[in-house]
């Protein structure tokens, strides 16, 4: 065989192993640099939620207390201040319309109070 065929076939061999050697280390390194940017991404969101922690740390109340305050607390939705309202005024009594609106007779009471009824 003749030298230049013999080196233009080499180079086009070695332009081929070229081309799959490279891309497959392209991609190795991507995979890595993606592996090592997704940790330091976990590592910061650990940190921060650790941060939110620390700051939310209250002392311990007893978990019926807090759920009784939680309750108390919640604003009543207007539907529901409607709701109640047009139960009252069908003759509902205040222990039907709290087991109905799914809220303590107190907070019916003052649900009540707002809107001008007398108890």
């Amino acid at each position: 065989m003749p030298l230049p065929i013999t080196l233009m076939i080499i180079g086009v061999a070695a332009l081929i192993i070229s081309i799959f050697v490279g891309t497959k280390q392209k991609s190795t390194d991507e995979i890595e640099k993606i592996s090592i940017s997704l940790h330091q991404e976990t590592n910061n969101l650990k940190k921060r939620l650790k941060a939110l922690e620390e700051e939310l740390m209250v002392d311990p109340v007893p978990i019926t207390q807090s759920v009784r305050s939680a309750r108390t607390e919640k604003p009543v939705h207007s539907i529901i201040v409607s709701q109640i309202a047009a139960l009252h005024s069908q003759g509902y009594s205040i222990e039907e319309i709290s087991k109905r609106s799914s809220l303590e007779m107190d907070q019916v009471r003052s649900v009540l109070r707002s809107k001008g009824v007398h108890i």
